[in-house]
């Protein structure tokens, strides 16, 4: 009774001139179907008409054959097999009763058999009493015939609503329409498949007769859709893994504190890649994948035993929601990945928050410059990629892919001046010799490579001292002039302690360096922070407000 009112406020709106029960069950009416009808074994010339609905006043003059549509719930499916299929009865006897038997599974156990036309197809329904989701039944009876053999084609079996995927733009969105029964050379048939009425009034008899006996099974209809779903969509190995992924996490739902957002992040992730292969009609987006959000958490167990964000459930579904419609690296699966060219001419205004996306990169590289300007500090940054690789995973917990996606922060490749080299890259010059032909320290590169001096004295002692009194005593010799010999060792020295100035004055210059670059990371961090706050994103402010509590001595930077 309840639904026959429910019918009738629906039909009111465009039919009010007659409460005719056999046209109640036939509630949609826009874009309906007409034809003028056919000569003798000609067929219909069917046309839609989408400029006002179809009245009771059209159908019941008869000067045309109407068809109807499915809105988005239906009470009822129809099958339509031709009088050439071969699961027609006069092809196989019993591939009607295997049909029937099939849809058994779904609950639907009697239906209502006529003749379609003149043609002699058959048309067989099903009605229930409960409204269901028009794609939801009708893919899910598909699936069931399916799997029992029975392929849909046109003119052999075609089912009404006709299973169909998401919109996509530009393509026609309509279900198929099918003619109304009991017109031109339609007939209800009995048992044997024998013409026995055309009465309107036996139809509706036979149809609440039929709806009292058919209650689908919503846990099989549930199973069913989940499987055909994915198999409809060719979902990959990876995607399949991912998915399954995210119902390990999802499915247990709560079972201490501190998981609300942990969930809600995944449950999101499942609704917005996912929902429409899972369950939806079409890609859930905005004020659907809240309400899809908002459901799934409150049906998970735990919910309102554990959570302490039941009262804002609604709200953080909004934030969650708008986080990932944000980014660039999450999208409904099977639709075309958003191309780098729409996102730069839609490109998001200066003070719009950056990209969930752009956000993981950011914190990347700010996690990895920390982690070398520690090393650095520390002095214990490798000189071989594979050691300061697996330094870098093990002690500052940094993936090996991220490390290659940004190895311009780290390699030794683009690092230049990362480490001091160990010796200079020039060998110290050592002073020139003085003025009296003695030298300081050692030869210089451009002096004489003669261990004698400009005046070519030798500097070895003479073997007969005595010799020395048979000489000019106005002219000093050489010898007294006590020109110091070449010292070595005194020339190595002096070169080490150049070394370890120069390389001192390098290090010194280096941690200067190192300390600006720290410093300014420190600084553009903060800057970071300072823009979250002030973005007026919850997701965004929150993580800066985490920041502030472990950095409580920065928040004078903040304000």
């Amino acid at each position: 009774m309840a639904q026959t009112t429910n019918q009738q406020a629906s039909i009111s709106k465009y039919v009010v001139d007659y409460q005719d029960p056999f046209l109640q069950l036939w509630p949609h009416r826009y874009d309906y179907l007409w034809a003028p009808h056919p000569n003798p074994g000609e067929k219909p010339q069917w046309q839609t008409e989408s400029r006002h609905p179809l009245s009771d006043r059209l159908i019941q003059q008869g000067s045309h054959l109407y068809g109807v549509r499915f809105g988005a719930m239906t009470h009822y499916v129809m099958l339509d097999i031709d009088r050439g299929s071969l699961y027609h009865p006069a092809q196989d006897s019993l591939a009607l009763p295997k049909i029937q038997g099939a849809l058994e599974e779904l609950g639907l156990l009697r239906g209502i058999l006529c003749t379609s036309s003149y043609s002699g197809g058959l048309h067989l329904y099903f009605p229930f009493q409960e409204a269901q989701k028009t794609w939801e039944i009708a893919l899910a009876v598909a699936t069931v015939l399916e799997n029992q053999g029975f392929k849909q084609a046109p003119g052999h079996l075609e089912i009404y609503p006709n299973p169909r995927n998401f919109a996509v733009k530009g393509e026609n969105t309509l279900y198929r329409g099918h003619r109304l029964p009991l017109q031109a050379g339609s007939y209800l048939l009995n048992e044997d498949h024998i013409p026995v009425s055309s009465s309107l009034d036996l139809f509706v008899q036979r149809w609440h007769a039929s709806q009292a006996k058919n209650s689908l099974d919503q846990a099989t209809l549930k199973r069913i859709l989940k499987a055909c779903r994915r198999r409809d969509y060719r979902v990959t190995q990876r995607a399949e893994k991912f998915l399954n992924d995210l119902n390990a996490e999802i499915e247990r739902g709560w079972t201490g504190a501190g998981m609300t957002n942990r969930l809600l992040g995944r449950i999101t992730l499942r609704s917005y890649i996912f929902g429409h292969i899972l369950y939806a009609a079409e890609p859930l987006t905005g004020a659907a994948l809240v309400g899809d959000i908002v459901r799934t958490a409150q049906n998970l167990p735990g919910f309102y035993e554990w959570s302490n964000h039941v009262q804002e459930l609604e709200k953080k579904a909004q934030d969650w929601a708008r986080a990932v419609e944000r980014t660039d690296r999450y999208f409904p699966y099977g639709t075309p990945k958003p191309s780098l060219a729409s996102e730069t001419s839609d490109a998001a205004t200066p003070q719009e928050a950056p990209s969930y996306h752009s956000q993981l990169a950011a914190e990347a590289r700010e996690k990895i410059r920390l982690a070398i300007a520690t090393l650095l500090n520390e002095g214990h940054l490798p000189m071989k990629v594979g050691e300061r690789f697996r330094l870098l995973c093990q002690r500052f917990h940094i993936g090996g892919p991220t490390l290659y996606k940004h190895r311009d922060l780290w390699h030794p490749d683009h690092l230049t001046e990362a480490a001091p080299p160990e010796f200079p890259p020039d060998p110290p010059r050592i002073s020139a010799p003085s003025g009296d032909g003695c030298y300081e320290a050692a030869p210089s590169p451009e002096g004489h490579t003669s261990l004698l001096d400009q005046n070519s004295c030798n500097g070895l002692p003479e073997k007969d001292p005595s010799s020395r009194e048979n000489q000019n005593p106005g002219v000093e010799s050489c010898n007294e002039a006590q020109i110091p010999l070449f010292d070595i060792e005194s020339a190595i020295a002096a070169a080490k302690d150049q070394q370890k100035q120069a390389a001192a004055q390098r290090q010194a210059q280096l941690e200067s360096h190192r300390q600006q670059q720290a410093a300014a990371s420190q600084q553009a961090h903060i800057a970071r922070m300072r823009q979250y706050l002030a973005s007026g994103d919850p997701i965004l402010m929150a993580e800066a407000l985490q920041w502030l509590q472990a950095h409580p001595d920065r928040l004078n930077d903040l304000l």
